[in-house]
């Protein structure tokens, strides 16, 4: 009776082996029941993790949709990062894309708060990151009726083609220097959306300041919003923010929008009552006229008014000049594209010396090149939302707060739902209902659903209007000493990437 008995016996280390077993598996499986005692499911696929910091070794410092995309090629279309102690789900497909941004719409329907975000737009009272709850929804619809309907987008008609006049007569001076003489794009589109979006949006230069104030207030944003801050994945190693000087950053970056904000609120506010001092119809106006009626059943105060004017121009100059810029490269490194857009232009404006906004409807290689340009380089090519309950998606199980990254950039680019997926080929949104409000959801440059971006119209107008005058006025080409090889349409790092180099082109008056 002995014998059989000592082959059960165990030594040490195995009975510490099986202990560790067992004690691992009731962890997990009360990690798997939720509160009320139901198996919550499956948690998505998820790359190896190292301690603490989780994954935040395989994103390094820039190009996270690229990573993004790589990691995707390997654990597939929807997969669960650990960045330090926070869970972020990654979504790579279009038909989990619509998921989250359609069908799940009102799971996934909040925004991540960064520390960056928090610090620079007043605690995140904007409406880009606010959380989702009932002022969310008047803030958004305060944005859709009052500030960007279509009937506000017509009202700056008049505005648009001024400045627009103007970005031509500046790009024809820049030129008359020299025969082909390189011209700095960039910088003059820039100037462009800076000048419009601004009087739109306060109906001045911005209280006086230099636009490379401005430019570079607005440059430093994006880096900062575009910055994984420690303390949001580490709580623990808040002070390295402080030690790094990012609180810093964020601090004088503030600092110098408020005053901006400030400034120009205080000269609407002193000229109220007064429209000869100043332009009327502006969207500030539209705000504090909001803010001191009070009849719109939702009281804003002055930090609301500030934070959403701000919103207004910053995604309205950010976005408009990428779009610009993004679709004139890729016509430059594809000058057969070119010469077909800059025959429709000039056939359909005629020789009457511009471009009309009614004429661009019937440009649709116009529209086609700059639907192509942002699906191979969408102006947030990692869209961010957060879960505000738990649900189940591709039949795992989503916790709430869980924060979502939809890769609308490698989506863009994925070879399963577009032809040629990395060639720049315009004639594929020709003859389809494809647009920019996110419904096919191969195609979320803007995102889609609740979160998505309401100024597309007031955007896309501007930016074609400017693409139909520098394509019907001027013929461009790369300088002397550059080739189309040489050429890289290469993004650069952020929240909201531009061209890594300005666009130097070299541009001949028609």
């Amino acid at each position: 009776m002995l014998a059989p008995m000592a082959s059960l016996t165990l030594d040490y280390p195995t009975l510490v082996l099986c202990l560790v077993f067992v004690l691992s598996c009731i962890f997990v499986f009360v990690r798997s029941v939720g509160k009320d005692g139901a198996v919550r499911g499956r948690a998505p696929p998820s790359p190896w993790a190292l301690p603490i910091i989780g994954n935040l070794h395989q994103l390094g410092r820039g190009h996270h949709h690229r990573k993004l995309q790589a990691l995707a090629r390997r654990h597939g279309p929807i997969f669960l990062l650990r960045l330090g102690s926070v869970p972020t789900l990654v979504v790579s497909s279009p038909s989990l894309a619509d998921a989250v941004l359609r069908t799940q719409d009102h799971i996934f329907c909040s925004r991540p708060q960064p520390h960056t975000a928090r610090g620079t737009l007043y605690g995140c009272r904007d409406m880009a990151f606010a959380t989702y709850g009932e002022r969310w929804r008047q803030l958004r619809r305060i944005a859709v009726v009052h500030l960007l309907s279509a009937k506000r987008v017509d009202s700056f008609r008049s505005l648009r083609l001024e400045e627009a006049a103007g970005f031509v007569e500046r790009i024809r001076a820049a030129s008359a220097r020299e025969e082909g003489s390189a011209v700095n794009v960039t910088e003059l589109i820039i100037s462009l959306t800076n000048t419009v979006v601004s009087r739109a949006a306060f109906g001045n230069r911005l209280g006086g300041l230099e636009p490379a104030m401005v430019r570079g207030m607005m440059k430093e944003l994006t880096e900062l919003l575009g910055a994984i801050a420690v303390g949001d994945v580490l709580p623990w190693l808040r002070w390295v923010d402080w030690a790094t000087g990012l609180d810093a950053r964020v601090k004088k970056t503030a600092a110098e929008l408020d005053g901006m904000v400030e400034r120009t609120l205080a000269e609407h506010e002193a000229n109220r009552g007064n429209e000869d001092n100043r332009e009327a119809g502006d969207l500030l106006d539209s705000l504090l006229s909001i803010f001191k009626d009070d009849d719109q059943g939702f009281t804003l105060d002055r930090i609301d008014v500030k934070a959403l004017i701000l919103d207004m121009f910053i995604g309205g100059t950010d976005t408009i000049y990428k779009a610009i810029e993004w679709t004139m490269a890729e016509l430059v490194k594809n000058p057969r594209e070119m010469e077909k857009v800059q025959a429709e232009v000039r056939r359909v404006a005629g020789a009457h010396g511009g471009v009309l906004e009614e004429e661009l409807e019937k440009m649709s290689l116009l529209h086609a090149s700059m639907k192509e340009a942002l699906r191979l380089h969408p102006p947030i090519p990692l869209i961010p939302h957060e879960s505000i309950e738990d649900t189940q998606l591709h039949g795992y199980h989503i916790p709430a707060k869980t924060q979502v990254m939809i890769n609308a950039w490698a989506i863009g680019r994925d070879g399963e739902w577009w032809e040629d997926a990395e060639d720049f080929r315009p004639e594929r949104f020709l003859d389809t209902a494809i647009d920019f409000s996110g419904k096919d959801p191969r195609y979320v440059p803007f995102g889609a659903g609740r979160r998505g971006c309401p100024g597309i119209a007031f955007g896309t107008r501007l930016a074609e209007l400017t693409l139909a005058n520098m394509m019907y006025h001027f013929d461009w080409e790369l300088p002397k000493g550059k080739d189309l090889d040489s050429f890289e349409v290469v993004e650069s790092s952020g929240f909201a990437p531009a061209l890594k180099s300005p666009l130097i082109l070299a541009v001949t008056p028609r």
